[in-house]
C-alpha cells in the first residue's frame, strides 16, 4: 500500500523486512547450531595414547579415568589431565649436566670424612591421581627426598666402602629409603633405579684417596687370582691323590691275588707231594733242571760214575789263542 504522495507506507516496509529476516533465520539457526556443535566436538574430543591415563575433573573434582582411546569431555565444565604412566623420567642429585652442585654433593661419611656424591634417580608415575592432587610439585619433593635418603646412607657408610665395595649396597639402601619417603608423602611415584655416578673426596686429597682405591682394587684382584689358582690346583691334587690311591689299591689287589695263587699252588703241590714224596721230589728236580738248562746253549752230559774218574780240565786253549792273535792284529794296523 502506498501513501498519498506515492511512497510505500512504513508499516508495509517494516513487515516486509521482518518477513525477510525470518526467512533468513530459518537457515542461520541450524547453521549456527552446527557451528557450535562442531566447535564443541573439536574442543571436547581428545585421544589417550597407549601407556597413558586420562584423569577427568568435573568442576575441579576427579570424576573419571580414561584408558587409551578416543574420549569426550564437556568444554568449560570438565578438564582433562593426561599422564604417561610408562615413561621413565630422571632427576640429578649433586650435579646438573656438566656442572657440580656443591650444596647438594658435599656429604659426611660415618668415619667423618667429606665426599662429593652424585646420583641419578629414575622414576615413573604409578598413580596419576596422587601425582596430580597430593603434592604441589612432585618432582621437587622427589629431589629433596632423594638428597635426604642419600645423605642418610652416606652418613652410615665409611669413605672406603662408599668409594669401592659398598657402592652397590648404598644404591640399594638409598632406593629403599627414597621409596619409603615417597610412599609416606602419597606422591604416586615409583622409583625404578638409583645410580651413584661419582663419589670422590675433595680436590685437595682426591689423588691420595684414588691411590688408596687403586691399592684396594689390586688387593682384591690378587685375592681373586689366588682363589682362582687355589680352585685350579686343589682339584688337580685331589685327582692325583685319587689316582695314586687307585693304583695302590690295584697293586695291593694284584699282589694279594698273586700270593693267593702261589699259596694255592703250593698247597696243591704239597698235597701231591704228600701222596708220593719221591715221585714229586724227582719231578720238581727235573722241572728245575729244565728251567736252568733251558738257558744254556751248549750242554755236555756224562754219567756220574764217569765224572768221578775224570780229570777236571780248564779250557784255556781258547783264551791263549785270543791272547796270541791280539798283538798280531794291532801290528797289522
Amino acid at each position: 500500500m502506498a501513501s498519498g504522495n506515492g511512497n510505500p507506507e512504513i508499516r508495509v516496509v517494516v513487515a516486509e523486512y521482518r518477513d525477510a529476516v525470518r526467512r533468513k533465520l530459518r537457515w542461520i539457526g541450524p547453521i549456527a547450531a552446527l557451528v557450535v556443535a562442531g566447535l564443541v566436538a573439536l574442543v571436547g574430543f581428545y585421544e589417550v595414547a597407549p601407556g597413558e591415563i586420562a584423569v577427568v575433573r568435573t568442576f575441579g573434582r576427579e570424576s573419571a579415568r580414561c584408558s587409551p582411546g578416543l574420549h569426550f569431555a564437556w568444554p568449560l565444565v570438565q578438564h582433562v589431565n593426561i599422564i604417561n604412566t610408562e615413561q621413565i623420567e630422571r632427576i640429578e642429585i649433586g650435579f646438573r649436566g656438566d656442572k657440580l652442585q656443591l650444596d647438594e654433593a658435599l656429604m659426611i661419611t660415618a668415619d667423618e670424612n667429606i665426599v662429593e656424591a652424585q646420583m641419578i634417580v629414575q622414576y615413573r608415575v604409578a598413580d596419576p591421581s596422587k601425582a596430580l592432587f597430593r603434592l604441589r610439585d612432585p618432582k621437587k619433593v622427589l629431589h629433596d627426598a632423594a638428597e635426604v635418603a642419600l645423605r642418610g646412607v652416606v652418613g652410615r657408610t665409611t669413605i672406603d666402602d662408599i668409594m669401592t665395595t659398598g657402592r652397590d649396597v648404598a644404591q640399594v639402601e638409598t632406593k629403599r629409603q627414597l621409596q619409603e619417603l615417597m610412599d609416606a608423602a602419597s606422591s604416586g611415584l615409583v622409583v625404578t633405579e638409583v645410580k651413584l655416578q661419582a663419589v670422590d673426596p675433595p680436590d685437595d686429597v682426591r689423588d691420595a684417596f684414588h691411590d688408596v682405591v687403586r691399592a684396594l682394587e689390586e688387593r682384591e684382584q690378587k685375592i681373586n687370582t689366588a682363589k682362582g689358582y687355589q680352585a685350579d690346583k686343589i682339584p688337580k691334587a685331589r685327582g692325583e691323590a685319587q689316582k695314586v690311591l687307585r693304583a695302590a689299591e690295584a697293586y695291593r689287589t694284584a699282589r694279594i691275588d698273586r700270593a693267593t695263587g702261589d699259596a694255592t699252588k703250593f698247597e696243591a703241590v704239597l698235597a701231591e707231594y704228600s701222596k708220593a714224596r719221591e715221585v714229586t721230589r724227582r719231578r720238581l728236580h727235573i722241572e728245575t733242571l729244565e728251567t736252568i738248562l733251558g738257558k744254556v746253549q751248549k750242554k755236555v752230559i756224562i754219567d756220574a760214575l764217569v765224572a768221578q774218574n775224570a780229570l777236571p780240565l780248564l779250557p784255556l786253549g781258547g783264551l791263549i789263542g785270543q791272547a796270541l792273535t791280539a798283538p798280531a792284529a794291532k801290528g797289522a794296523r
